[in-house]
């Protein structure tokens, strides 16, 4: 997953840069909480995109937030 959340992000970019049709937030945060958080990140660090932007940086740590709790939770309880 963080390969295909990598590619939207790179490609949001690139259409973004290009004045086109852009990929739709939701469908970034879907990639990030199905699991493609090291690939969003690492795109955004490569691209710069979204690093500006605060309201999409909320939700997108929130949602790492969430996944760190998850897993946590996981490990204990197991």
């Amino acid at each position: 997953m963080s390969v295909v959340s990598y590619a939207l992000h790179a490609v949001d970019k690139s259409r973004a840069e290009r004045g086109e049709w852009r990929i739709s937030e939701r469908a970034l945060y879907i990639t990030v909480l199905l699991g493609g958080l090291i690939g969003a990140y690492a795109a955004q660090q490569r691209y710069h995109h979204k690093t500006r932007k605060l309201s999409y940086q909320i939700v997108f740590w929130a949602i790492v937030a969430l996944h760190d709790a998850f897993w946590v939770h996981w490990l204990i309880t197991r």
